[in-house]
């Protein structure tokens, strides 16, 4: 089909199907969500079978991490070309004002069209000025993936000229994937069992950004770390460094240049190891932007355990339980704690067991602290030996 007219949509059903088979798809897909064995498998799997039921012809698929917001590891990309999607990435931080995903995730409903956002105005986009039109795509649906008011994943799905605009229906069908998905995500951050290997580097990772956002330097360290994510979309560096640069890099770094603060996110490596990037504006002798630190380290317990609970759905009194179980408590010094009964406390151990998996205390530590927390303290053991 050649293209329409630039800015114009035809009235062509973009491929609807009729309601049973609608409803037998969607039971399909929400079974697909629920068995996905990781992040990439889930995206695969779920775009394959919402294409049908929504056609789109471009997607980016994004795991987020929950309290930044920023985008993470893994993120899936369709039919969108590396060059020049850097602006994708960059967009949000840097220039758009239609859709935001950060406004998303706190909006009653957490999808909305472009078009329809805009009355039929797409341009009001730097999004669509800089990215979409230039390749020919007439309409996005954007899509948070949101679970008890934090965002695990995002999702951008495109239409070409010549296709007709996501509408009502297209929006109601992402928005009650939203919660599935987000469940789905957290769920992938539960430990592994038996616990990963620990990598070898454990010295911090250095990388400089200039004002531009161009990688001018970094230490081995970094190197090795980097080759230690996931796979995903990379962009490289302009400034002659022979190293591509995960998008989740680039975004930390971004919101960090961007706002003239810091940014952070966590990140797991291909061996199920956690790492924290933090990246912080510096600023020259008056004051002005010069450039921008990142820092990756291996994370703490106390930073990947917020992470690890949410995934098993715990409650945030629940967590004030776990937290105080993990530092040796007894049920009535807890009770006296939290000013509960202790029938009350273990009622609480009792339904976190069950939703952990766990039949004693022993078993819940070390199912959710001890992958973090042994090499976390072999790192900060210092070993000597007497005559």
């Amino acid at each position: 089909m050649p293209p329409a007219p630039e800015g114009s949509t035809t009235s062509t059903a973009p491929g609807k199907i009729d309601v049973m088979t609608t409803r037998h798809a969607v039971d399909a897909l929400r079974h697909d969500i629920g068995g996905a064995a990781d992040a990439q498998t889930l995206f695969a799997h779920a775009s394959t079978r919402l294409r049908r039921l929504t056609p789109f012809d471009a997607a980016v698929w994004v795991v987020t991490d929950p309290t930044t917001g920023l985008t993470t590891a893994p993120v899936r990309v369709e039919n969108l070309h590396e060059g020049g999607c850097g602006t994708y990435w960059e967009s949000e931080l840097l220039a758009e004002h239609v859709n935001r995903f950060r406004d998303l995730a706190a909006a009653p409903v957490p999808v909305a069209g472009l078009r329809a956002a805009t009355g039929g105005e797409p341009g009001r986009s730097p999004l669509y000025q800089n990215f979409m039109r230039p390749r020919g795509l007439a309409d996005e649906l954007r899509a948070v993936f949101r679970v008890d008011g934090k965002s695990w994943g995002q999702l951008s799905l495109f239409r070409e000229r010549g296709r007709a605009d996501f509408d009502a229906a297209d929006i109601a069908l992402v928005t009650a994937l939203s919660t599935p998905l987000a469940q789905r995500i957290r769920s992938f951050v539960q430990p592994s069992n038996p616990p990963a290997p620990q990598d070898a580097t454990t010295a911090p990772g250095m990388l400089l950004f200039d004002a531009g956002g161009n990688l001018v330097s970094l230490n081995d360290e970094a190197r090795d770390l980097l080759a230690q994510m996931p796979p995903g979309p990379t962009t490289t560096t302009p400034l002659g460094i022979a190293l591509p640069l995960p998008v989740w890099i680039l975004s930390t770094a971004g919101r960090a240049r961007v706002t003239g603060g810091s940014a952070r996110i966590r990140i797991r490596t291909v061996t199920g190891r956690w790492l924290v990037c933090h990246a912080s504006c510096l600023r020259a002798a008056d004051g002005s932007d010069s450039s921008t630190a990142l820092v990756i380290e291996p994370a703490k317990p106390s930073e990947v355990a917020e992470l690890v609970t949410a995934a098993y759905e715990l409650t945030r009194r629940e967590l004030e339980v776990v937290e105080l179980v993990a530092r040796g408590l007894a049920t009535a010094d807890i009770a006296a704690q939290l000013h509960l009964s202790a029938h009350t406390v273990r009622d609480h151990v009792k339904a976190i067991f069950d939703k952990v998996g766990v039949s004693s205390r022993g078993e819940l530590v070390a199912l959710l602290f001890t992958e973090f927390q042994e090499p976390f303290a072999a790192r900060n053991t210092v070993r000597v030996e007497h005559n």
